[in-house]
């Protein structure tokens, strides 16, 4: 979808956050995959979508995603799962301590 709408990218323009991101964010099984094939075919399409800027395409993948200011998928994945760890331990979340199926 992007390369056929967006024919000319530059580091500006770069659409990722808008277009591509939340397809990956949408599902839990789609944002946070157990199977490592999983997670290479999520970190695939970040890494083609940042190698649809031409100016770039002489960097490697990880002086891709600093030079957009991006995190990888698994960066991303780690930290919102200290930020969810850090909300229950300080008691932002409210989580029921009983046990729903010992009824």
């Amino acid at each position: 979808m992007v390369r056929r709408n967006f024919k000319r990218l530059d580091v500006d323009d770069f659409v990722y956050k808008t277009y591509i991101r939340p397809h990956l964010e949408y599902c839990i099984q789609a944002w946070s995959p157990y199977l490592a094939k999983d997670i290479d075919v999520l970190e695939k399409v970040q890494k083609s979508a940042t190698d649809l800027i031409p100016k770039l395409r002489k960097y490697c993948y990880t002086d891709r995603l600093k030079l957009l200011d991006l995190t990888s998928l698994k960066d991303r994945r780690e930290r919102d799962d200290m930020i969810e760890v850090f909300k229950i331990l300080n008691g932002k979340e409210h989580i029921s301590t009983v046990n729903s199926s010992s009824k």
